[in-house]
Formats: C-alpha cells, structure tokens, sequence
C-alpha cells in the first residue's frame, strides 16, 4: 500500500506555502522549496539564508496569516526550506512531489526536467495549475514519470477550502489517480473531484460563468455593488462575501485571468460565443488600468477608509461615477421575499416571481446558470455530481448548480429557461420526457444520481462512505422533539440530530437527549451518536429564553432548568449504552459541555471547541466547569504543587478560549488523547463516530459518578485569586470578569473547603449551578447577554 510521509512542494509563493502548512497539519515531513533571490550580490550568494530566502520568508509570513494556515503553529517545524539550486536532491526520498510554481508551460517543463534527475522512480509528482493543460507539462518526460503524474488543483485558502480537484492525463496510471482520489478525502480532509483536462477544470469553469454573468447583469439592471453582494450572498445560501465582495478578496487580475484563459480556450463555448465580442465595462476598465485590483492593492470595488471623526467605514465603488462613496443599506423587496422562505427551493420560486430588479436580476442569472451547467455535460465532468461537490467545496455555496435547479423544480426550471431565451442540453429534456423529475433521490440511506449514460439513477460515488443524514428523512424518525431528530442509522446505531436555529440547545434536545438514551437503553440498540450535517455542531445554549427568565424574575424555572441540563450531560457520561460526538464547526458552551461528557469525540479537524460563556458574563453551568475541575483531579500526580494545573484550567474558561482546531482544542483539554480523535474530512465525522460506538459497544461497561475528585479548597482559591487581582491590576479584566472569574475558580477548587480533599461529581455540580444563577442576576450579564443576541458579539462591561 502506497504511503505519504515526506512530500516536497516546489514553489513557496502563497498557494506553494498553504499547500506545504497543509501537509504538515496531517503530519507529513515536508521541504518547501523556491528559486534562489535574482540580483544577490556575489557575497550574499554566499549565505544559506540569503539563498533560502523566499522559502523562509513565506513560511514566516505564513506563521503570521490569518486565517491561519496550521492547526498549530508547533507543526511548522515539519517544514524545512531551501531552494531548487541547492537541495533539489532532497526530493530523492520524497514519496509526493507538487510543483506550485508561475503560470508559464516552459519554466514548469524545465522545472520538472531538474525533478526527473532527482526523484526516485514510483514517486508521485503532480502540479497545481489553474490554467495548463495538465498533458503539457509531461512533454519529453520518461515513461516512469508520466504514469505517476497528474493536476491536484487546490483552492486557497488551502486549509479551508475544501476542493480539490485531481486531473489525470492518458498517460496517468488509473491506481495513482484513484490513490489521489483517496488520499485528498481520507488524509487531506478534501473533497475530492475528478476532472477532465479542459480549460479551468470544473470549478473554475463554472466560476466563469457565473461571474462574467453577474457582471453582465449587473449592467442590465443598473445594479449597485452593494445590492449585488446582498442579493447574491446568503440570500441565495451563499457565502456573505456576496460577488464584488468576492472579486476583491480573491484579485480582479485573477478573474480577469481566468475569464482570458476560458474566452481564449474554449471557443465553442455557448457562453463564450455570446460575450468574446462584448466591451469590457467601464468600471473594470477603470479598476485594471489604475491598479485597484482588490485587498492585496489596498482598494476594489471597495475600500476602507475613515470619516471625519476617525471612525472606520467602508466606501463602494459607484459604478456610474466611478467614484467611492460610503456604502450604502440595501433595500430591495426581493431580499425580503428571501428572508420569509427558509427553504432554497420555495425561496428561488418567490425570487423568479417577484417583479423587482432583485428578482428579475436573480431569475435571469439562475435561468442561465442552469443552461450553462446542462450543456458542460459531459465536456468537463460525466456527472452532475461532480459539478456540485466543485462549487460546494470550491466556492462554498450551500448547493450546487443542479442541487439547486432540483430544489426549485427541474422542469419548471427547463420552461422558464427556454421561455427566457437559455438553451437547455437535450438530456435534460430527455430525461424529463422518461418521466424523471430530478437529478437526485434517497433510496436506502444512500444519496442517488440520475447517470445520464445509463439513462438511471446510482449511488453518488463521493459520497458511498459518508453518512449524509438527509437520505434518512425518506424513514420514520426513530424519535423526535421540536428541537431534535433521532435517526436509525444502520448496525443498531442511532443518530440524534439537533434542528433548533443555530443549533441553539434548548429544552427540546435536553429532553430528546436523554429520551434516546433511554430509547437505546431499553431496545437492542448498540449505541448513540450526536451529530449533524450543519454547519456547527452548536452554538450553545438557548440564551433568549435564558435571558427573559432571568428579566423576569423566574429563578426558580431557570435553576430547574440547568438542573436538567446538567443531569441531560450526566446521564451521557453514565448511560449503559455509549455516546459519541461527531463535531464541526463552532462547538461551543453546551454544545461543549456535550461532547465533553461524551464517550468519544469524532472532531472533524475544522471544530472550533470552547466554553464561551464568560462572553455572556456567565460560568459552564451544565457540567463545564465540573469536568474541568475533574479533569484536573485526574491530572495530579504524587509530589505535583497542583496549583499550575488549576491555573491553566481556570484561565482556559476565565478567557473563554477557544481552540482554533481540534488539533488546539487537545491543548486546551476540551478533547482529551485517550478518548477523542480527529477526522480529517468533515462529512465522514458521523461515520467514524458510529464506527467508534461499535468498537465501544463490544465491551461497554458504564462507569458511575466520581467521588474521588481531588479538589484544593482554600489552598487553591489563594492562589486563583491572587491571579485574577493581577490581571485586573493589568487592566486585563473588568470589575465583572472579576467576578466571574472568582466564581469559576470557587467551582473548581470546590468552595471554601480547609484544604485539599476528594469531593463528588454531583457537589462540584451543585456549587456550579449555584454559581451559575447568582451570575443570572447581575445586571451587568444581562447587558452581555443582551449585547449578543442584538451583534453577536460579546460585550466587555
């Protein structure tokens, strides 16, 4: 079996350095290599580091990025630097080559002659082209080198954005490409697509049109850049960087190129053909030719600036005038009609019917979108499948092109298309006439494709390992609460998943929680998994409700409710069935303190794990801060001083931190090695947490409640406070996170106890209940608490 331990990545520029964090983010030994610095003087020619000198400076700017390219910092040191004249013969013990070097076939082709020389037959070598033709580059290679290369086109930010896309040639061995096709998803943590070697590949391909579209209705409709982006951001379930936004951030000299590269190279284009001809508009004549190409020029279509005061603010290019102006609020009757449907395709349908430019300007994009994609099959993928993973993954939008013409209606779609002058490729037509209405269905716990070859429906072969909990809702939910679902998931496993906003636990999942263990306990079931499709695991707890007990006075409904909350997280941490968490995205406060009292976390490497409720002037009241104090019990040893671990605890909660990976959040304690593990690839989290509940499930015998949970009393409380008193000296805390603070060390040094002694799971919970609602009260969490519900974001008072 083919293995990848050291990997060498051949051009250090932006793309070159993210791909080589990447790597070392999974473990791999990596050399990021570059050219040596043009124009050194015959001194400095001298100097390893002046030779490395490009290498090392984007691995230290690299350090500095955000976002961040690493899970951890500390992984940096699997990179080592150097240059192509001087270590080119490391590449001998390399098992992956990847060249990330400029645009140009010729520099590329000589720059894999110098790689022929060193490499050891069987290695993999591949290229991260955007735009060559991936065939090109292999011209007057050896036989060996050819069936071990192909295109692996990554997207930046490259630990991010999760496509990938792997482009074989005819000479590619089929075993390398279905090795890529595998590595990128189970080890990368990818989404990995195969593409043909046509011009931009699939994502791109797409992206072009899309974008030039966008642009040209812009124009149509006398659009502004600011309703552009509104109408084009998560109002159609895409990200909130809108289209200008977008082209900012991403450099209109990349667009510009890719929109060269497709018009030049793809001739019988449909699209292609309508818009070659076409003037460039003014505003991008005006932006190219004065530089203002986007964040990394400093200015685009937008720019920051500041008013008269100083305030920051943000101006937008007037696209008439051409001039900046503050931006402006956009109000279109279209985005209302948007906000009132939560469903895509019910929303889309209201879109095409409302008479406003907003409605207009989106029905004409989407109409065209849909004929585009119909007739790019089979030019640039043989499958629909393959184009939605492409602009999921690469584009981030929440569906794909025919996940969304399935959603608003296939054949309406075809209609309103044709009547609106887009020409739809005769399958789809085809296909409809067969009497198939969509190009997706359930069948089995399995997601479906209609294969146009074979004129049926197949399994979508991305997603045969994944378990995708949308093709279970075609089944009767084993349970169900306004809140939470209960799936069967297959091998006596069952899944619950939380449906509130947000994510937000409330007392429907408290109560579908715990109705599930009892469920599990009592049928012949192996196990539960906690999980969801979504992007986070959970915001948190419910604070609306939270907040208007407290305003209202009801102390005693809201102490009964975090009572349930904590024996809900009890009863998963003692349950006779296990329990696991399949994690993503935000993780935090209770949805914390669940995964927490969990029997294992499956953290998909993107989880951001915290206890955040001091941000709401709070403690974890529903066994956060307990585990933590147990935790830390677990981790004394005979002689320890104690106290730097009830420290560390005490700020890791008192600063409401937050691990910006798993890989962070197991030096935060909130996963621990003996139990958690981390999955690279997001959408195969539930399918490793369910194999977990299996192996688990073999031998499972439930623990009980500790009563041996070493605690420091006054001992500990001293030297917490005095701790807290220096930060707040330092100006470092306000008067309430004093107190806060306080509480939290009370809670885990088990009150005002004589000294060190051993204490029970459930006193550390009721000091911290207690606790808990005695921060309730205070006026100035309420403000906190209000503060983000209104901003969403926390309040120092």
């Amino acid at each position: 079996m083919r293995r990848i331990k050291k990997v060498a990545v051949l051009g250090a520029g932006l793309m070159g350095t993210g791909i080589a964090a990447h790597m070392a983010n999974i473990g791999c030994d990596v050399i990021l290599l570059d050219i040596v610095p043009p124009n050194l003087s015959d001194e400095e020619k001298q100097h390893p580091a002046k030779r490395n000198a490009f290498a090392d400076g984007s691995l230290k700017k690299a350090l500095k990025a955000k976002p961040a390219p690493f899970y951890d910092k500390a992984s940096a040191s699997r990179i080592k630097t150097g240059n192509f004249d001087d270590h080119m013969d490391q590449i001998a013990d390399c098992d992956w080559v990847v060249e990330v070097i400029i645009e140009r076939l010729d520099i590329k082709k000589s720059l894999f002659e110098k790689v022929e020389k060193h490499r050891t037959p069987g290695t993999l070598i591949s290229s991260n082209t955007s735009s060559i033709p991936i065939h090109l580059m292999t011209e007057g290679r050896s036989e060996d080198f050819k069936q071990h290369f192909c295109g692996t086109h990554f997207f930046n930010p490259v630990r991010y954005m999760r496509l990938l896309e792997i482009i074989p040639t005819p000479d590619t061995d089929p075993a390398i490409t279905d090795f890529f096709m595998h590595y990128g998803d189970v080890y990368l943590g990818k989404q990995t697509v195969l593409c043909k070697d046509t011009p931009a590949f699939i994502a791109n391909r797409i992206g072009f049109h899309t974008g030039r579209k966008l642009v040209e209705l812009t124009d149509k409709y006398q659009m502004s850049i600011e309703e552009v982006d509104k109408l084009t951001g998560p109002a159609i379930s895409r990200p909130k960087t809108g289209t200008f936004r977008l082209q900012d951030l991403v450099g209109m000299d990349t667009n510009a190129n890719v929109v060269k590269f497709v018009v030049e190279n793809c001739p019988e284009d449909e699209y292609v053909q309508t818009i070659k001809d076409q003037e460039e508009p003014k505003y991008m004549k005006f932006l190219m030719e004065n530089g203002f190409i986007g964040d990394k020029a400093g200015q685009g279509f937008y720019k920051k600036a500041k008013d008269e005061s100083g305030k920051k603010m943000i101006l937008a290019l007037n696209l008439e005038t051409l001039e900046y102006e503050p931006s402006k609020k956009v109000e279109l009757p279209s985005l209302k009609v948007a906000k009132s449907h939560s469903d895509i395709g019910k929303r889309l349908q209201a879109l095409f019917a409302s008479d406003d430019k907003g409605g207009q300007f989106l029905k004409d994009y989407f109409l065209s979108m849909f004929a585009y994609v119909s007739n790019r099959l089979p030019e640039i993928s043989e499958d629909v499948y393959s184009m939605d993973d492409a602009m999921r993954s690469g584009y981030a939008w929440d569906f794909g092109p025919f996940e969304y013409w399935d959603k608003f209606g296939v054949r309406a779609g075809v209609e309103m298309a044709e009547a609106n002058g887009e020409k739809i490729a005769d399958w789809v037509k085809e296909m409809l006439a067969a009497g198939v209405e969509n190009f997706y269905k359930s069948e089995g716990g399995k997601k479906m494709y209609y294969d146009v070859p074979s004129k049926s429906f197949q399994p979508v072969k991305s997603t045969l390992d994944f378990i995708i909990l949308d093709t279970f809702r075609e089944q009767a939910p084993v349970h169900k609460t306004d809140e939470c679902v209960v799936h069967d998931i297959g091998d006596g496993v069952l899944n619950l998943e939380f449906t509130s906003k947000s994510n937000a636990i409330g007392a429907g999942i408290i109560m579908g929680i715990n109705e599930t263990i009892k469920i599990a306990e009592e049928g012949d079931w192996q196990g539960i998994v906690i999980g969801n499709n979504s992007p986070n695991f959970s915001v948190g707890a419910n604070l609306v409700l939270m907040s208007m007990q407290a305003m209202n006075n009801q102390f005693d409904q809201l102490e009964m409710g975090i009572k349930a909350f904590q024996d809900m997280t009890m009863n998963i941490r003692y349950s006779k069935i296990p329990v696991v968490c399949a994690t993503q995205g935000y993780v935090f406060g209770g949805g914390c303190e669940v995964a927490m009292h969990s029997n294992a976390v499956a953290a998909s490497a993107e989880s951001y794990i915290g206890l955040v409720e001091v941000g709401v002037g709070l403690l974890p009241g529903a066994g956060g801060t307990k585990e933590f104090a147990v935790r830390a019990s677990d981790a004394f040893f005979e002689g320890d001083v104690m106290i730097p671990t009830i420290l560390k605890q005490m700020q890791t909660i008192a600063t409401a931190s937050v691990g910006t990976s798993a890989d962070h959040a197991f030096k935060l304690g909130y996963l621990q090695e003996d139990k958690d593990f981390v999955v690279l690839n997001k959408d195969r989290a539930i399918g490793e947490a369910k194999k977990k509940v299996l192996e688990l499930a073999e031998d499972y015998t439930p623990g009980s409640p500790r009563e041996d949970v070493t605690v420091l009393g006054r001992t500990g409380l001293g030297a917490l406070y005095t701790a807290i008193n220096e930060f707040k000296l330092g100006n470092y805390m306000s008067d309430h996170d004093v107190l806060i603070s306080k509480k939290i060390a009370y809670v885990l040094c088990g009150g005002d106890l004589t000294g060190v002694q051993k204490v029970s799971e459930q006193y550390l919970l009721d000091i911290e209940r207690e606790a808990f609602i005695s921060l309730v009260g205070e006026a100035k969490t309420l403000e906190r608490i209000k503060h983000m519900l209104m901003t969403n974001k926390p309040l120092r008072n």
